[in-house]
């Protein structure tokens, strides 16, 4: 299931050019995906069990500009899962021209909060991401 978030672009997102800044749209990117796990995670159980979220490498392709008042629609979903990290697919899509703004591979680890160090990703884990996939309440680890 692709999870969808929505911003309206606002003048402070705007570089100097009237396009938003490459920068914000790691914030994009960002604020959807804590929607993303939100939705379907309880993280706050994942904490208690010592385990985060923690992103190693961000892949991001600028498409075309997206200016003041544009309403983007930002797509996410669970791409892949390896046996220690997993990317999560993201694409920014203007709204009335359904056309891609930018997209991105955002790969991401499991830590071990307390050593910071990325755990293997069990089967539990991998089970628990992909039922974040499926409408409905969220999993617990």
């Amino acid at each position: 299931m692709r999870h969808t978030h929505r911003i309206r672009v606002r003048g402070f997102h705007c570089d100097f050019y009237g396009h938003v800044n490459n920068a914000r749209y790691l914030e994009f990117l960002e604020e959807a995906r804590w929607a993303y796990l939100e939705a379907g995670l309880d993280l706050q159980v994942w904490k208690d069990r010592g385990l985060g979220f923690i992103i190693a490498a961000v892949a991001i392709n600028y498409r075309r500009p997206a200016g003041l008042n544009v309403d983007l629609e930002i797509r996410s979903h669970l791409a892949s899962v390896g046996g220690k990290s997993g990317v999560i697919r993201q694409e920014v899509v203007d709204l009335a021209s359904g056309k891609t703004v930018a997209d991105a591979d955002v790969t991401f680890v499991i830590a071990d909060l307390e050593s910071g160090r990325a755990v293997a990703m069990s089967e539990e884990i991998v089970a628990m991401l992909k039922r974040s996939e499926e409408p409905g309440p969220g999993t617990r680890p």
